[in-house]
């Protein structure tokens, strides 16, 4: 499932494809063919993301938002030009044409969506009420820092799990969580409110560092360059140090990477780096 960096990276780029234009929305497959026959012939207003939330604003007539969770197999896919015929299961297809007179608009662009989880309109305090129930999101600014320490302070739950847990924090997924948790030194199976605060801290900037970089370079990459095998662009095989790497040595101290079952995902961990207490 794509992590909160992705959701992000695509709000960005719908916002510089699509934002300002009039756009001609439909559902070849059908699934999504009322929502689409409101939206037709909006302008969009905006997008943002908060956590694996993507939401499009069409304020013009009836302020509606356009909600997609992608969930495992959501896709989109874009490009410049005239679209290519729809084909197979295509949710939602969304088409702005050029704009004589503005630059910024000179070429026709499209934008397709299969295979999500969500994909649905609400209205604004529908939207709100969404929100209100994910957790604080490290790719926000508006981001709620306190809200979370509290809850990882008042919780017996695994920080393993917590870390998971949407309503907690919004936007991890199982590659950072177990990235972030191994950069800190905390065992995933550690009660959420034995975690010492100052290392929570230390956690949160971190998500908020590692999750920016993601957003820029649309990949997960958590080792430092002291860490990798070699110099230059960073492999898949060097971009992290626990996650999906059982059986192999730890980059720091040379342990086996361990991996169990935890928040119905694998998640993994040095047991040198990260003891269990």
């Amino acid at each position: 499932m794509p992590e909160g960096h992705t959701v992000h990276r695509l709000a960005n780029r719908h916002r510089r494809m699509l934002v300002g234009r009039r756009l001609a929305v439909d559902s070849p497959q059908g699934r999504f063919a009322e929502g689409a026959a409101l939206v037709d012939g909006q302008r969009l207003g905006g997008t943002e993301a908060w956590g694996k939330h993507l939401l499009h604003h069409y304020p013009d007539e009836g302020d509606v938002w356009l909600h997609v969770h992608l969930g495992l197999y959501g896709k989109f896919r874009d490009g410049t030009g005239e679209p290519p015929e729809p084909r197979g299961a295509l949710r939602l297809r969304l088409v702005a044409d050029a704009e004589p007179g503005r630059s910024s608009y000179a070429d026709p662009v499209w934008v397709e969506l299969r295979g999500p989880t969500a994909c649905e309109l609400m209205t604004s305090p529908e939207r709100d009420a969404l929100l209100a129930r994910l957790g604080p999101d490290p790719l926000r600014a508006d981001a709620d820092v306190e809200q979370v320490a509290a809850r990882v302070a008042g919780s017996r739950m695994p920080i393993g799990t917590l870390l998971m847990d949407q309503r907690s924090v919004a936007g991890v997924g199982n590659v950072y969580r177990a990235e972030v948790l191994f950069r800190h030194g905390v065992h995933p199976r550690t009660p959420s409110r034995d975690v010492d605060p100052v290392t929570w801290k230390a956690m949160w900037d971190d998500l908020v560092v590692l999750m920016r970089a993601g957003v820029r370079a649309g990949r997960i990459v958590t080792t430092e360059p002291d860490d990798r095998s070699r110099a230059g662009r960073v492999t898949r095989a060097d971009a992290h140090y626990v996650y999906r790497r059982q059986g192999f040595p730890c980059r720091r101290c040379g342990a086996r990477v361990l991996a169990d079952d935890l928040a119905a995902r694998r998640v993994f961990w040095c047991p040198v780096c990260q003891p269990e207490v």
